[in-house]
């Protein structure tokens, strides 16, 4: 990688899920110079690459921005923790590595909202040109020839064939491929690990790209502010290690990556925002944007644990001797719980059966999580059954503190502010006790630890989900996209922020409403759709 030279075609602010494949896209043609700017150090703490490194990664504070949320009614008065990567790769650097597109309605439904292009069928070629599937699908919608391996899961274990099994008592279909034709059913999750391995953004498409003389990747860089002339953006402030500031500058593009909490702080901070809160900041006002930072969203999560007897979990098989046997296999490239993600088996089903489509998702692992955390083992064999709404209605906020770009923003979800919320997310919690109750779980069940049997009611179990429910990290919807007629949207449908020059925003931040589903694989295809665009229009400039 060149040294910066100060001025490029392009500036992406934010070197994560989409920033990377983004820098990947606009420079494999060779003909436009590129600057990636990463607030974070480069990605190579071991624990990264380590599918169940998660557990270190997700506390360490030099890879994440250590945010968390306000206290709220709807977290019993807790803060919960809102960390994103802050690393080479980003918060793909550090989640839980599933895939899951969602269903074909959420898209259509971005589409409806007044966004042209958006539709399923619009991303449809998107999502299949970013993926490597790597096993049985249906090749209508699931790509081969991408650069991220999509793959099933190696390692068997009785508990999650007993869960499967038991969903299916209950009605639920066996699915084995839920991002094809229908998500709804059971089965085993999809991955992006290959060879035991983590397969991040930075890996996958900044490290190949990485080698061309017209990518320039600066780590340990925050961007300070955006520097505007008049209402063009021209390049981007960014503050060093040493404490000095240096502009870099650009000649086409700045475009902000920086993920659904830093990407709405840092148009704030840069005078782009609600003009009440960029007074109180005491930012010049740029262009005032009433909806920057405002309509985020986030999934909360219940995990019901239980204890098993008959069978070793995980929890036995990352101490002491067996400990030392997972790391022999892990470090020979064999199946190991060192290689595993956090999330092994699912449900998409519906919380009331009049439902056409399912809004609610289940995860399952061979694991007892203490105090719903996952990966926070607990001293006793068990298994772990998550649930959350897939389509929360639910909204709130982000908002800068200052002007100084190192201070957390203020973070407000306001989880289960919304009936709708409430009552589903009861249904989930007991769905979960339905799925670990099954015949097929009976050999294995001991009993239910969290909740206990002796929470029942609705109000009991709207209780507990406050009192021990949790984020899963999947925040949108604070730079939303829509029609400049829509006085909450931020960008239009060609991602540019309404009323500006020369800046868009190509992140998670811009969905207008949460996919059934975790966000990487729509963030990625945000980022396909983000450079084809920013391609198709370099392409007429030249014409």
């Amino acid at each position: 990688m060149s040294a910066p030279a100060g001025t490029f075609d392009y500036v992406i602010v934010g070197a994560g899920t989409a920033g990377c494949l983004l820098a990947d896209r606009l420079t494999e043609d060779g003909r436009h110079s590129v600057c990636v700017l990463e607030a974070g150090p480069r990605d190579r703490y071991p624990f990264i690459h380590m599918p169940a490194g998660y557990i270190k990664t997700l506390v360490n504070p030099k890879y994440t921005w250590t945010f968390t949320s306000e206290p709220s009614e709807g977290t019993a008065d807790r803060r919960i923790p809102a960390t994103q990567g802050r690393t080479l790769g980003g918060s793909s650097s550090i989640n839980g590595m599933c895939y899951n597109r969602g269903q074909r309605a959420d898209y259509d439904s971005w589409a409806q909202r007044g966004n042209p292009g958006w539709s399923y069928d619009d991303l449809l070629p998107l999502f299949r040109r970013t993926e490597r599937r790597v096993g049985l699908a249906d090749d209508t919608y699931r790509g081969r020839g991408g650069a991220l391996p999509v793959t099933d899961l190696d390692w068997p274990h009785p508990l999650c064939d007993a869960f499967i099994a038991g969903a299916q008592e209950l009605g639920i279909p066996r699915n084995d491929d839920y991002n094809g034709a229908t998500q709804a059913g059971t089965g085993i999750y999809q991955r992006v690990i290959e060879g035991g391995r983590r397969k991040s953004s930075a890996r996958n498409f900044l490290g190949p790209a990485s080698k061309r003389p017209n990518l320039t990747v600066m780590t340990e860089a925050t961007a300070q502010r955006i520097l505007f002339d008049g209402k063009r953006a021209v390049g981007v402030a960014v503050l060093r290690p040493d404490g000095t500031v240096q502009e870099i500058r650009a000649r086409c593009e700045v475009v902000l990556s920086c993920g659904s909490l830093n990407s709405p702080r840092l148009l704030q901070i840069s005078g782009v925002g609600p003009a009440a809160l960029l007074g109180v900041l005491g930012a010049p006002v740029v262009h005032a944007l009433p909806g920057v930072g405002e309509g985020l969203q986030d999934h909360w999560a219940i995990r019901a644990t239980a204890r098993v007897k008959g069978v070793r979990t995980i929890n036995r098989m990352v101490r002491g001797l067996p400990l030392a046997a997972e790391l022999a296999k892990y470090a020979m490239r064999r199946p190991s719980v060192l290689s595993l993600s956090p999330s092994l088996a699912f449900v998409f089903w519906k919380s009331d059966p009049a439902l056409e489509l399912p809004d609610l998702q289940f995860t399952f692992a061979p694991a007892s999580f203490s105090g719903g955390i996952a990966g926070l083992l607990a001293d006793y064999d068990g298994m772990t059954c998550g649930a959350w709404q897939q389509r929360p209605e639910s909204r709130g906020y982000v908002r800068a503190e200052s002007l100084d770009p190192r201070e957390a923003p203020v973070v407000q979800p306001n989880y289960l502010s919304n009936e709708t919320d409430r009552r589903v997310i009861i249904a989930g919690v007991r769905w979960t006790r339905r799925l670990m109750e099954t015949k097929a779980m009976a050999p294995y069940l001991v009993g239910l630890e969290s909740p206990g049997p002796e929470v029942t009611s609705d109000d009991e179990i709207l209780a507990y989900a406050k009192r021990l429910g949790s984020t899963v990290f999947h925040f949108i919807s604070s730079c939303r996209m829509g029609p400049a007629s829509d006085p909450n949207a931020v960008v239009g449908a060609d991602l540019k922020v309404h009323g500006l020059d020369g800046l868009r925003v190509v992140d998670a931040s811009i969905m207008p409403s949460m996919p059934s589903a975790n966000t990487m694989a729509a963030t990625y295809v945000i980022a396909e759709k983000g450079a084809e665009m920013i391609r198709a229009e370099t392409r007429r400039a030249a014409a």
